[in-house]
């Protein structure tokens, strides 16, 4: 029988104008994976910051061991054996491994007050080697692939020897085969008696590792299961509230003529001789295996960054553009991979973001209007279901999957005639991604050819016309999405 370690009951938090967290009920025992599932702005963030002492809870109760306690900060989680490691790793670039693992509980020599050098990176070596980490403990720490972050983040809760772990969207920004290797990692943690709070959107995932699931919605506690005994249509229902009749939603309208060329597009070291064209209400979908440079190829499209030899045409027209803001001016947009470092100003409110790809159309004698800015971006919000309180609301705030809506809102913002959309459900729950294929179907609709960068393969076949797959920087083939199989897309991915 395993033992319980954390409970959390009753839990509640407010923020102004929210309620985050209702009235939540979670468990977790050792040596268990419980998986955590959940839309976006279901609660799931503010409910890791309360375990790991960020916030805490207007009423309710936290017990570790049976017992209750008061979780004064960060560092009293860490002393009570609680970590947390997140999609979107946190670390210092430019200092080694070893010191990002015991960064603020360094080895010191007592007596001369220093850092012990040789024993940090000894028993960083250790860690790593019951990580089967690939590295070594002195590599910079700038240097290493986000799956090899991630190990290191492993390895630092593993070095203030928790035994409570929380994972959240670990495998978002992973390939199949770092899906694999931190599987396996996490399976020895269980093995361990570590107990591991798993979140993820991803069904795969929960199938994979968990033993049990539990699911929040609007900031409230719905169920749990043990994983054997429930299916992916029973989750669905308990995360959106709704049944989801169609996931990838059907579309009546047929492409029209062609309106987008990219024509023998190279640059050396990233791809080379790639050649493709998107007709006007049309998806083609880019894909393949990580690292096959599809984005790449959409940020030399876009004007981030530069290529070698090859031609670009819209509507006929020839681009000769190296800027962003020369493809925004002619009527290409783009949804980059890393939402929070490209596409939006976290800092700033939900209605400047959304102004800003298209500020000329706010401009009145040399000001802004902020009444148009503010009701065009009410408007564009309310069009897209973006979770907030008003405009007024900083990014920063909003949950993943609302985040994304706000830069697809800022897209229709620009008079845009090709949207780049790269890898845009990345990240989000199953009823934010319903919404954003419902929105890229009224685009087309409405006459906008999109291009969709997604190594999603029921994504790929369920929303796109035709599909282009590329490897090691080339594309390797060409299908009509009616004639296409994830064996045929796999097969043409993996040739060499």
């Amino acid at each position: 029988m395993l033992e319980t370690i954390l409970e959390m009951q009753h839990i509640t938090k407010s923020f102004p104008g929210v309620k985050a967290l209702d009235d939540v009920h979670f468990d977790l025992k050792s040596g268990e994976i419980h998986a955590l599932m959940g839309e976006n702005g279901a609660g799931k963030s503010t409910f890791i910051k309360i375990i790991t002492g960020v916030h805490r809870p207007d009423s309710g109760d936290l017990l570790l061991d049976g017992k209750p306690v008061d979780i004064n900060g960060p560092l009293d989680a860490q002393a009570r054996g609680i970590a947390a490691i997140y999609q979107h790793v946190t670390c210092f670039p430019d200092l080694s491994v070893a010191e990002n693992i015991f960064m603020g509980h360094e080895k010191v020599v007592s007596a001369a007050k220093r850092i012990d050098w040789r024993a940090m990176n000894q028993a960083a070596a250790e860690l790593l080697s019951q990580l089967d980490a690939n590295f070594d403990c002195r590599a910079v720490m700038g240097t290493l692939s986000v799956a090899q972050q991630q190990i290191v983040e492993i390895a630092k809760a593993l070095s203030t020897n928790a035994r409570i772990i929380i994972m959240d969207e670990p495998t978002a920004p992973l390939s199949s085969r770092e899906c694999e290797d931190l599987y396996r990692i996490t399976e020895g943690l269980k093995q361990k008696g570590v107990g591991v709070i798993f979140i993820s959107h991803r069904f795969e995932d929960m199938y994979r590792l968990a033993d049990r699931v539990t699911v929040f919605r609007d900031g409230k506690y719905i169920n749990s299961w043990n994983v054997k005994e429930v299916d992916e249509h029973a989750l669905v229902l308990a995360m959106v509230g709704r049944e989801i009749v169609q996931f990838f939603p059907k579309r009546d309208t047929a492409p029209g003529e062609e309106i987008f060329r990219v024509e023998g597009l190279s640059r050396t070291g990233f791809f080379k001789d790639v050649s493709f064209s998107v007709r006007k209400g049309e998806i083609l979908a880019l894909t393949g295996l990580v690292g096959a440079g599809r984005t790449e190829v959409c940020e030399a499209v876009y004007g981030v960054t530069p290529y070698d030899s090859g031609t670009i045409t819209l509507g006929g027209k020839d681009l000769q553009h190296t800027a962003v803001s020369k493809s925004i001016a002619c009527g290409i947009g783009y949804l980059p991979e890393d939402r929070l470092k490209q596409g939006l100003v976290l800092r700033w409110e939900i209605a400047k973001n959304i102004s800003l790809s298209a500020l000329e159309k706010f401009i009145r004698n040399g000001w802004i209007d902020r009444d148009k800015e503010n009701s065009t971006a009410g408007e564009l919000a309310e069009k897209l279901k973006v979770k907030a309180v008003s405009v007024h609301d900083k990014v920063s705030t909003l949950s993943g999957g609302n985040q994304q809506k706000v830069i697809v809102a800022k897209l229709l913002t620009a008079d845009m005639k090709v949207i780049i959309l790269d890898e845009p459900t990345k990240g989000v729950d199953v009823g934010a991604k319903t919404a954003i294929y419902t929105i890229m179907n009224d685009l087309v609709a409405m006459g906008y050819g999109i291009i969709m960068v997604s190594s999603e393969m029921p994504e790929v076949l369920g929303m796109s016309n035709r599909i282009v797959v590329m490897r090691d920087g080339r594309v390797t083939a060409e299908f009509e999405t009616k004639n296409a199989t994830q064996e045929k897309i796999l097969r043409a991915a993996m040739r060499e």
